[in-house]
């Protein structure tokens, strides 16, 4: 249950980057979940290999080259779903920051606040 929630609340965050900057669009709520589960299985997968990969880059970076590797999650979900749809890396960037602070405010309201277990 916490799985299907969690995913209902990415892809409303997907829509709300979609809202929020114009760079970002995505075409339907349906769209919007086939993103958040591509961009999730990316980050499960893809996104570690990344990091171990670019590891000397993120500590001389002192970690903001993350936000590279983030940037690139976001516009590959974007490159294989055809509903949503960014600009460019810049915005992908800026996208990804935005769902970034959106996922973290979702977590927080799902941990502590709905559903405590």
């Amino acid at each position: 249950m916490k799985l299907i929630i969690n995913w209902l609340c990415s892809a409303a965050a997907l829509l709300a980057v979609a809202y929020l900057y114009s760079g970002v669009t995505v075409s339907s709520f349906t769209a919007a979940l086939v993103a958040a589960a591509v961009l999730g299985a990316l980050n499960m997968v893809v996104r570690p290999i990344l990091v171990l990969l670019t590891l000397p880059v993120t500590l001389v970076t002192l970690g903001l080259f993350l936000f590279i590797v983030n940037a690139l999650m976001f516009w590959a979900a974007a490159g294989l779903v055809s509903g949503l749809s960014v600009k460019g890396f810049g915005a992908a960037l800026i996208g990804s920051l935005i769902y970034s602070v959106l996922q973290l405010a979702i977590d927080f309201v799902l941990e502590h606040l709905l559903l405590k277990q």
